[in-house]
């Protein structure tokens, strides 16, 4: 842990989706494009426990998510490590994700766990173990609503 600076941060909390990168059964890489929130030094995505994101996570305990800026010249990261599924404490982290999933201002009502599992919903939390193939970061700050 300890690896993100000002501007890492900083291009995870201007964009809400990336794609999210796990491992097959087979060894075959997975990739699936994911809203996600930043929960200090953690990423955590909505998802439902029956799919193959949440499954690989589970049966591995890695995951990856590559995030990319949208203007020139486009900054991006990938953050990797550990991963877990949680089931517990999770109507909070559920709302801020469908807050920037939505773009309001605040984030709905959280759902208690049992109404998320009631629907299948489950966090699949990856620790920012690594992170590779940082390029042009400084842009960052220069994109629309964000500051560095």
């Amino acid at each position: 842990m300890g690896q993100l600076s000002e501007q890492l941060r900083a291009l995870l909390d201007a964009n809400t989706v990336g794609v999210l990168a796990t491992v097959a059964p087979d060894g075959t890489p997975r990739q699936s494009l994911v809203y996600f929130t930043r929960d200090g030094e953690r990423l955590l995505i909505s998802t439902l426990a029956d799919r193959l994101k949440a499954r690989d996570a589970g049966r591995t305990g890695w995951a990856s998510l590559c995030v990319m800026g949208h203007q020139p010249p486009f900054p991006s990261a990938t953050f990797s490590g550990s991963a877990e599924i949680l089931t517990e404490d999770i109507g909070a982290s559920t709302a801020n994700i469908a807050q920037r999933i939505s773009g309001s201002d605040e984030p709905p009502e959280p759902m208690s766990d049992e109404t998320l599992a009631a629907a299948g919903r489950v966090i699949l939390a990856i620790g920012i173990d690594r992170v590779t193939a940082a390029s042009h970061l400084s842009a960052v700050a220069d994109e629309p609503g964000t500051e560095a």
